[in-house]
């Protein structure tokens, strides 16, 4: 069964951009090692922009469980944590009510598209003349 999330948390103003590039680095990490992390979301509060917040999607409770235990949540952790102020990150977790795409599209959209990567032919690139 899928798990919703989301965490949220506030750093240092002078902690922004720091913060920032964490997240553009730890999110690429995702991206490419993480097949379980159905969606990976990372938003900063446009009024205020030390407040960040951080939607997530596991495929089921052994993704959710992996990407806890990664050297990158490790690193990235490491980063902001430091930098909070206000308390701790703030995880909440929900139950999909209804949604675009419904929840079965989701998954089946995300497992297709983890599918057709692997089978694309890499592309080659064409020198200029």
């Amino acid at each position: 069964m899928a798990i919703y999330q989301t965490g949220g948390y506030r750093v240092k103003p002078s902690a922004v951009g720091k913060v920032k590039q964490a997240i553009k680095v730890f999110v690429r990490y995702v991206q490419e090692n993480e097949p379980g992390t159905k969606m990976y979301l990372a938003w900063q509060e446009k009024n205020d922009p030390t407040r960040f917040l951080h939607l997530f999607i596991f495929e089921d409770e052994a993704a959710h469980a992996r990407h806890g235990a990664s050297a990158a949540v490790s690193q990235f952790e490491s980063v902001y944590s430091p930098e909070l102020v206000g308390g701790d990150v703030a995880f909440t977790d929900y139950k999909m009510i209804a949604g675009k795409p419904t929840e079965q599209q989701w998954m089946k959209a995300t497992s297709r598209a983890k599918t057709a990567s692997k089978k694309a032919p890499k592309s080659k690139k064409r020198s200029r003349r």
